[in-house]
């Protein structure tokens, strides 16, 4: 049966949750949440990393399901967490950059909005609907949604807090961290080992169940910082790569890192990997991980644009900033024991709005349609079946570090079109046979184009997206040298 589109959004919750049946308490499985911060889609062996070393990742994947098409909200980090804890586009949120973003400087043609600089507590969290629903939830990590305690995780519907704040990055990787919502530890400590240590306590507090772990690392993000046996580990193995490689190519006039073999990086990709498999050994020792659900992925793309960035996407375009695959396209492994197919893979498209509506209908909760308004549940992929078509958006309406500029894209079915706000100018790509995004379309497809762009433009309407004005301190000559120094 299909249903008119504009019904979907009404009808298709509606029937998930009619479809999943109540689950009594005693029957509610646990959920654990990972998140990793800017680390890639071509970062875990699984993927397809020669380089990096991710053994329990890679386990993670042959016990669940690895999806192949799954994105971040965003291209950096703070809207994506929103979108997770929302089930709510950034747009529509008006939370679109890193928080607190970039400034306006006279090499922007355009001007930034002035967006939203909290995860505001009118909305209903995740974790406060899965509280409400007799979960223990537990926060441990990257926030990076709001300055002020008063809009902290523990403010948000999280019985834990350690780690949580408004910083996007720690000061260091090893203790004293420099981070207000967790206590130093000794003297060299490492970060995702404490918050691990953290982590696992609350595993043994809450044994009882059920529980929402939540576990946003910060990590991969810079600084680059990881324990000096790693890196020597990973120096020995660059070593004995070709020699006179060429680790930088260049994209759109800007250096493009394209091949894994930063030590440090690496360094820090086996630590995030070694205490995913601590989380995983825990609970299989507390004899738990027949009921529990584990989630693993990332915010946005790894950071790849520029002179001494140390991750490479490719086969995906650019990297971290950009509205290119490199930019957006994330590893998701998701392991629901009895449901997911060990080994399986799909391809169906999803994003970071959806892990909201999963998680409700995964733990038999009704589900909230006027709360996460943008996210589809993904029950119907993860039981080995498809997702109905459905447009995918994003909107970035601000300049990045990295050298990206403000744009607006949709993927729709295998084509994804980009619109650049600086002129309004169209790309459109043909994802299935051009994954690096290097053919557009858009000249040669004028029908498709019109069609993508007056849907991205319906929904730029609709969710009421803040667009970027004209600089009024704009200096072409700055932008000229910048692009020229790029």
């Amino acid at each position: 049966m299909r249903f008119p589109r504009f019904l979907i959004p009404l009808i298709y919750p509606a029937m998930l949750f009619v479809f999943a049946g109540p689950v009594s308490a005693a029957d509610k499985p646990n959920i654990v949440f990972i998140l990793a911060d800017d680390l890639g889609w071509k970062d875990l062996a699984c993927y397809g990393s020669s380089f990096h070393e991710t053994p329990n990742l890679d386990k993670l994947a042959a016990q669940g399901m690895r999806f192949t098409d799954a994105y971040a909200a965003c291209t950096v980090c703070s809207p994506t967490r929103a979108s997770i804890m929302t089930g709510k586009y950034p747009a529509r949120l008006h939370l679109t950059d890193w928080l607190p973003g970039l400034r306006d400087t006279p090499d922007h043609k355009l001007s930034r909005p002035d967006i939203q600089t909290f995860l505001p507590l009118e909305e209903v969290t995740v974790a406060e609907a899965l509280k409400a629903g007799g979960y223990r939830t537990g926060f441990f990590g990257k926030w990076h949604l709001g300055e002020e305690e008063g809009v902290w995780p523990d403010k948000q519907g999280f019985d834990v807090n350690i780690g949580g704040c408004g910083k996007g990055h720690p000061p260091s990787y090893f203790s004293p961290y420099g981070i207000p919502a967790i206590t130093d530890g000794p003297n060299g400590e490492y970060l995702n080992d404490r918050l691990t240590d953290e982590a696992l306590k609350f595993l043994e507090q809450s044994k009882d169940g059920p529980f929402f772990l939540y576990l946003p690392h910060y990590a991969v993000h810079m600084p680059l910082q990881a324990k000096p046996e790693t890196i020597e580990k990973y120096k020995a193995k660059a070593a004995g790569l070709p020699a006179g490689r060429e680790v930088y190519g260049t994209d759109l006039g800007r250096p493009i890192r394209q091949i894994q073999d930063d030590p440090v990086y690496a360094a820090m990709m086996d630590n995030l990997d070694e205490n995913v498999g601590r989380v995983l050994k825990k609970l299989s020792d507390l004899g738990l991980d027949k009921n529990t659900i584990v989630f693993f992925t990332s915010d946005n793309g790894g950071f790849s644009t520029g002179k001494g960035t140390p991750a490479c996407n490719l086969p995906l375009r650019m990297g971290k900033g950009w509205p290119y695959e490199g930019g957006v396209r994330e590893p998701l492994l998701v392991k629901w024991p009895g449901v997911t197919k060990p080994g399986s893979v799909s391809s169906a498209p999803v994003i970071s709005t959806d892990y909201y509506p999963t998680i409700l209908q995964m733990a038999g909760l009704p589900l909230k349609p006027e709360q996460h308004a943008d996210g589809e549940s993904i029950v119907p992929a993860l039981k080995g079946g498809s997702l109905p078509e459905r447009p995918l958006f994003w909107h970035y309406p601000h300049y990045h570090g990295s050298g990206g500029a403000p744009y607006g894209a949709v993927r729709l079915g295998d084509f994804k079109l980009i619109e650049w706000y600086e002129d309004m100018r169209a790309e459109l790509y043909n994802l299935k046979d051009d994954i690096g995004e290097r053919t557009d379309l858009a000249a040669k497809m004028p029908e498709k184009t019109a069609e993508l762009l007056k849907l991205l433009h319906g929904w730029r309407e609709d969710v009421k997206a803040q667009m970027p004005t004209p600089n009024p301190k704009f200096n072409p000559d700055a932008a000229a040298k910048k692009k020229k120094k790029a």
